[in-house]
């Protein structure tokens, strides 16, 4: 049995309105809640029990997935009451773990998109005898992340937090949060308390002169934390970039599924999502973009890399660029919403009331 821990409490604030009435590991990308993505890729890797470690929302996500059957897997959910972090989220669903004291037990969190080949890390834990095996990716720009030097063997020598300065800037790579920890490092993890995996476990467990090797794996990499990045997370699913086994359909330039309406006029493209029952006007532009279910767009609208929540409306001729307009909204005709407006659920704004960005 090889199993896995997924991390799926986060309240999603970053990606408010989005994450109102869902929560983040939810939301739809190319057609399915993006948590069924991860899931398809660990059962495709071999993983057959998950564990769910739920909190905001978490009764969302059992109707859904149920025991997990239907993907091949065994799913289990633990609601943690109090927040505790992502180290004492760990600890909290351990004991609903089968594996013995020397078994790998794969770590995800909820909100990264990767073409990471899952069997390799899980594969190279085992052949270098490490206590925690990280993957680790490049990104140009690593002063938002936590950067993780290795030797040239590739074992870990350092954790460090978001440096600003170039002096601290010691390496490009960065903790791309899919980790695979030996079952009984896991235990050694404080009980009933909030505990950082990354402030405190990690930096902790190298302290002690445990073994954590790194994997450089550098596939595709998203963090999915903003509404800019998820909408362009689901793009890249549709469009082939990104791998799963879960897009529903066959990759192109858009994805439309059963029930939803386009008018033979429209153009989709860029990878755009348009959900069931959702209604797209004659003339409308959409690329890049995802229309949730039963949402509706008018005549002549032009929408770019942005996201139209679940029934809401998007008048005619308005234009959304990098824009998101929340569960049940209504944006009037005739209205310009560029660089990264954000319309709450259930708002309304009235025809030609904004022309302008934030930016301008």
């Amino acid at each position: 049995m090889t199993e896995a821990i997924l991390l799926v409490g986060g309240k999603g604030t970053r990606l408010r309105p989005l994450t109102v009435h869902t929560p983040k590991p939810m939301v739809p990308a190319a057609g399915v809640p993006f948590l069924t993505h991860q899931l398809a890729r660990a059962r495709a890797a071999g993983v057959d029990h998950v564990v769910l470690a739920t909190s905001y929302l978490a009764e969302v996500f059992e109707p859904y997935f149920g025991d997990g059957a239907e993907l091949g897997l065994h799913l289990e959910y633990v609601t943690e009451v109090d927040p505790l972090g992502t180290g004492g989220a760990l600890r909290n669903v351990a004991d609903r773990l089968h594996s013995g004291p020397d078994d790998p037990v794969l770590i995800f969190n909820g909100d990264i998109l990767t073409g990471l080949d899952i069997r390799a890390l899980i594969d190279a834990h085992g052949t270098s005898g490490a206590d925690v095996s990280l993957h680790l990716t490049r990104v140009e720009d690593p002063r938002a992340f936590g950067l993780v030097p290795t030797d040239p063997t590739g074992r870990v020598t350092a954790f460090l937090e978001k440096p600003q300065t170039p002096e601290e800037i010691v390496t490009d790579q960065i903790n791309a949060g899919a980790y695979v920890f030996t079952r009984s490092v896991l235990d050694t993890i404080p009980a009933g308390r909030p505990v950082s995996v990354e402030r405190e476990t990690f930096p902790g467990l190298l302290a002690d002169g445990a073994h954590l090797q790194g994997m450089v794996d550098s596939t595709y990499w998203l963090d999915l934390g903003t509404p800019q990045a998820f909408v362009r997370g689901s793009a890249d699913l549709v469009l082939g970039r990104a791998p799963s086994p879960a897009v529903p359909s066959t990759c192109g330039e858009c994805l439309v599924l059963p029930t939803a309406q386009v008018a033979v006029d429209a153009k989709l493209a860029g990878g755009t999502v348009i959900g069931a029952g959702a209604v797209i006007g004659e003339g409308a532009r959409i690329c890049g973009s995802t229309v949730l279910d039963g949402a509706v767009v008018e005549p002549g609208a032009v929408i770019t890399d942005s996201m139209v929540g679940r029934q809401a409306r998007v008048g005619a001729r308005t234009v959304l660029d990098g824009a998101v307009v929340g569960d049940g909204a209504h944006v009037g005709a005739d209205n310009e919403l560029r660089g990264g407006v954000r319309v709450w659920c259930g708002a309304r704004v009235e025809a030609a009331a904004i022309r302008f960005s934030p930016d301008e």
